[in-house]
């Protein structure tokens, strides 16, 4: 995923690749209300959880999600398959594995039928077409990252018409240890940290004073304010 590799080479300590506490998974399931969007995925390849399955089950009352590099998912077929209800399949041009890609994405739909997940291919750089005619329910096409995730983007950046950062408004995050930041931006030092999901209930940590400090800063246009804020030039929306 973007900016691991940078991870790895800067900050070795911080390269500790594990997967998050089941217990922590419940916790959060048990947390959240109905119908709001859960993305499975932060820093790393979702279906490489080893309790896949169950934890998608647990999370039934919502909109579940994942990102992933497809490599897993005739693997994972079963834990997969009306478990999600979007999934998301990772693309970018000049892909070596481009073609063992597009195999194992077609066998998966074969497997899955009309059935739950619709399959999302996110298509980074110039891919060709070629996904589309495998039963793929649409494409989303984005532009190449930097190495820096969202710091020191080469092209055009989307603003929103509210000229207000929607993952800042609406987009928590959670790292595999519970620190729970205010985006999903890259963060190896720990700036956008606001609270941690061990110890307080996401309630407390939206509802918190630092929240609503860096909230009322980008409201107020004023978001370079916050630190790691100011050095990053996404605003929650995608650029195609």
């Amino acid at each position: 995923m973007c900016g691991r590799r940078k991870i790895e080479r800067e900050h070795p300590k911080l390269a500790d690749w594990e997967d998050m506490d089941y217990e922590l998974v419940q916790n959060l399931a048990n947390q959240l209300p109905e119908n709001i969007v859960v993305q499975f995925h932060n820093n790393g390849e979702p279906l490489l959880y080893p309790c896949l399955g169950d934890a998608l089950r647990l999370f039934t009352q919502t909109v579940r999600c994942l990102d992933t590099n497809g490599q897993l998912l005739v693997e994972k077929a079963e834990e997969i398959i009306d478990n999600l209800e979007t999934i998301t399949i990772s693309t970018f041009e000049n892909d070596p594995e481009h073609l063992e890609q597009w195999l194992t994405l077609r066998q998966f739909i074969k497997l899955k039928g009309d059935r739950k997940p619709n399959v999302i291919v996110r298509r980074l750089g110039n891919v060709p077409h070629s996904y589309f005619p495998l039963g793929v329910y649409c494409h989303a096409d984005r532009v190449f990252h930097s190495p820096m995730g969202s710091f020191g983007y080469q092209k055009k950046v989307t603003i929103p018409e509210i000229g207000i950062c929607w993952e800042a408004l609406h987009h928590l995050s959670i790292d595999r240890k519970g620190q729970v930041s205010m985006c999903v931006r890259f963060d190896p030092t720990g700036e956008g940290i606001i609270g941690d999901a061990n110890t307080q209930s996401l309630a407390e940590i939206w509802n918190s004073d630092k929240r609503k400090q860096w909230v009322a800063l980008h409201i107020g246009g004023k978001r370079q304010e916050i630190t790691i804020c100011s050095r990053c030039d996404y605003w929650g929306v995608p650029t195609g």
